[in-house]
């Protein structure tokens, strides 16, 4: 079960490259043969591209994209936020081509209220960045401070980074409402729509409250594990510990 083709799905405006170092400790702990980091339409080298209105045509595209690189199912999925709506819309859709997946830091209506969905006191911040057109610095600064409680990490170098995807492949202010309104209108299956699943969950996420994470274990019936410091992110803060819950799990 941990060999095969592991697909990875980013969150809300985030790219593959937002992974970081995360896809190469992940394979080498869990064993994976291959790792395919996927971009979602109106994100990092899809950034030209409309952001679809709605999670199954992310889902879609996902699946296309792994039809274009040759990739035959099943496969398993690990992801986050938006992206692991994305991966409950493809196996909904399409059943057979998912091995197991891993979602972390989700909240899916019916389970979860929005106030618990987009924590309230990011309101405020978010608004301030679309309505002042804040430059690439400012919005990562801000992201990484609503996403992460990373220790002992250079944030500097990080930002940087950070900095350079977004200015060579800036992520336009409709496409991220665009994203924004297919996460808050996707509504999720009563049952659980994966063979076998995993939920990850962060203690301290301050973008969704970590009883999202609880609310779907219970409704579905699947496993749930949580972090007891991380953020958001939760492969930024401690790619380890996602690898070894995985690995252990599998």
């Amino acid at each position: 079960m941990s060999g095969g083709t592991w697909v990875l799905l980013r969150g809300l405006t985030r790219e593959s490259r937002h992974w970081g170092a995360f896809p190469a400790r992940f394979a080498d702990r869990v064993g994976a043969a291959r790792i395919v980091a996927l971009d979602l339409p109106g994100n990092g080298a899809l950034h030209a591209l409309p952001s679809p209105t709605r999670v199954d045509a992310m889902a879609a595209h996902g699946r296309a994209a792994l039809q274009r690189l040759g990739i035959t199912p099943p496969v398993h999925l690990l992801a986050m936020s938006l992206g692991a709506m994305v991966a409950t819309a493809w196996a909904a859709a399409a059943p057979g081509e998912i091995g197991a997946a891993v979602l972390i830091n989700t909240s899916l209506r019916p389970f979860s209220p929005f106030h618990q969905r987009l924590r309230p006191a990011n309101y405020g911040r978010l608004l301030r960045l679309w309505l002042t057109r804040a430059d690439a610095a400012d919005w990562e600064r801000s992201v990484l401070t609503m996403t992460s409680r990373g220790r002992g990490r250079d944030d500097a170098a990080l930002l940087r980074d950070w900095v350079a995807y977004r200015r060579e492949c800036p992520v336009r202010a409709l496409n991220a409402l665009r994203q924004l309104c297919a996460a808050a209108r996707f509504r999720a299956p009563l049952a659980s729509p994966f063979a076998r699943a995993l939920l990850l969950g962060s203690a301290h996420d301050a973008l969704v409250d970590p009883r999202c994470t609880d609310a779907l274990a219970r409704r579905w019936s699947v496993e749930a594990r949580l972090h007891p410091w991380a953020g958001h992110d939760l492969p930024l803060d401690d790619a380890m510990w996602v690898a070894d819950q995985v690995r252990d799990w599998l």
